[in-house]
């Protein structure tokens, strides 16, 4: 039987453990985003840093580390005490398409990062110039093998999720296209316009603007069901293209071994700042769609990707040069 010394004794080193976990966090939280300034991941970390700060009752600083693809914010953030002080706001080019295309991480992105919650998805979307005779995918497909030699489609750089929207396309419609990369989605759009490239493979918000004015034509969004922000574009899956998704999404990570609870907390609080009326309306004026998923659909959600593109970068053989 415990004495009431040996209870009180246990009860006083159990004590700060639990004070400390309730008190998360107990000083400001870095939010570290792997790209610069006014990209869809700092958009969205900070748009949803106010409603964690109301909740959490402690400031959360957004910090750009861009570079290398997204992997010096990517170390950065990995190599972080596992105290819930340090999320990461990933995004599928570096947390996926990066580190599969240019095989130089030293550590399994996987295995580093523990998933705290999905937050937004970016659609691609299939558009050509108006002069191809085109209205919708099945007649994109049907046009391109008439074209002796094939066609080429621009995106907004190597091992952008564009490029592999582009590929996943090829391979699973057998065409002959060839990938042109561009420095950004704003010189692609330009030589979209200008007939420079027949068909692209880009972000929906570069696009609504040059489709609105009859300069480019929309036909096909790469998520698995239609977007809210255009419900009249059918997916490029529906009009035939079997097993065919792109997301290019944004996601809150912190490095593998933080207190489960720490998660938990910090996951709910995210749920809460997404489900908040003005961040929905703001994420859907920037083309994007609330994507919320609980730590373990988070963590299954980026397994299933890895499954997804290492074939494809691997059939593809895309590399960084």
């Amino acid at each position: 039987m415990l004495t009431r010394r040996a209870i009180l004794a246990a009860a006083s080193l159990a004590a700060p453990a639990v004070l400390a976990q309730e008190a998360w966090p107990q000083r400001a939280v870095t939010m570290i985003v792997p790209w610069a300034p006014g990209g869809s991941n700092d958009v969205v970390a900070r748009l949803l840093a106010p409603a964690l700060e109301a909740r959490l009752r402690q400031p959360f600083v957004v910090e750009n580390r861009p570079g290398g693809g997204g992997s010096v914010g990517m170390a950065l953030a990995m190599r972080a005490r596992p105290d819930g002080l340090t999320v990461f706001i990933s995004s599928a080019s570096n947390h996926v398409f990066h580190p599969l295309i240019a095989n130089e991480t030293s550590y399994d992105v996987r295995e580093a990062f523990q998933g705290v919650a999905m937050l937004a998805d970016l659609p691609n979307v299939l558009a050509v110039h108006p002069a191809v005779p085109a209205r919708n995918v099945q007649e994109l497909v049907a046009w391109i093998r008439t074209q002796r030699g094939g066609v080429a489609y621009g995106s907004s750089g190597v091992g952008s999720s564009n490029h592999l929207a582009g590929e996943l396309f090829r391979m699973r419609t057998g065409l002959d296209i060839t990938h042109v990369p561009y420095r950004g989605g704003g010189p692609a759009m330009a030589d979209l316009i200008g007939g420079t490239i027949p068909m692209a493979v880009m972000n929906l918000p570069t696009l609504i603007p040059p489709a609105e004015a009859g300069r480019v034509r929309l036909l096909g969004v790469g998520t698995a069901t239609r977007v809210s922000l255009k419900p009249d574009l059918p997916t490029i899956q529906e009009q035939g293209v079997a097993d065919y998704a792109v997301r290019s999404w944004t996601g809150a990570f912190l490095p593998r071994g933080t207190p489960r609870a720490i998660v938990e907390t910090l996951s709910a609080a995210f749920k809460e700042a997404l489900e908040a009326p003005l961040a929905r309306t703001r994420l859907r004026d920037i083309g994007s769609e609330p994507l919320f998923m609980d730590p373990a659909a988070t963590d299954a959600f980026v397994r299933e990707e890895y499954t997804r593109w290492g074939p494809v970068v691997r059939a593809a053989n895309i590399r960084i040069e």
